[in-house]
């Protein structure tokens, strides 16, 4: 019998993310980054274009393949815009992918997934199961005949032509003042 010292709870992490991923995060500030998703059907990069059209025929560097990617929550979950256009990447319900101008609906969220060969496939939060992907033309294929396994919905993030690295630091390291007790313990080695 387990007395109340040694029967402790393990949290379950797995479930608290699966809770928190279904809401979009509103209170945290949104990390955004700035690529290209290269199309591995198409061999060409995702593109918003002016007319609302989402397409796969982006030469590397377009200045209509350039996307804003902006995490909606931290579970993976994330929304893509067009750096020239403004218009987020979205889903109807037919499957199609389409521009808009405003990007708050769930039809707007993706969620990444890596897969074992590395290319990542973005199935959509309000659709489940339904996958961005494109044909071997650049067209965008209907959602409702896509499956994540398929060649047509795996992507690879790739910088922009001529963008710095130097813009996509993983962490900013920011510098404290040492008092008393961070003194002690950065003398004594505690973390």
């Amino acid at each position: 019998m387990a007395t109340g010292l040694h029967s402790v709870s393990v949290p379950n992490f797995r479930q608290h993310v699966t809770e928190h991923s279904r809401l979009s995060d509103r209170t945290s500030r949104r990390l955004t980054r700035t690529y290209q998703l290269y199309s591995r059907t198409s061999a060409r990069h995702v593109q918003v274009l002016s007319n609302k059209r989402v397409v796969a025929n982006g030469e590397d560097g377009d200045v209509h393949a350039k996307l804003i990617v902006e995490t909606d929550t931290f579970g993976s979950r994330i929304r893509i815009r067009g750096a020239k256009t403004g218009f987020y990447i979205c889903m109807n319900k037919k499957g199609k992918l389409i521009g808009r101008r405003k990007g708050h609906g769930k039809d707007c969220i993706f969620t990444e997934i890596v897969l074992e060969n590395n290319y990542t496939a973005l199935q959509n939060a309000k659709y489940k199961g339904w996958y961005m992907a494109f044909t071997r033309k650049g067209r965008p294929r209907k959602a409702t005949r896509t499956q994540q396994h398929q060649r047509e919905a795996h992507f690879m993030k790739r910088f922009p032509r001529g963008h710095l690295l130097s813009e996509h630091k993983p962490f900013d390291i920011v510098p404290y003042q040492l008092n008393k007790r961070t003194k002690h313990s950065h003398r004594s080695g505690v973390n």
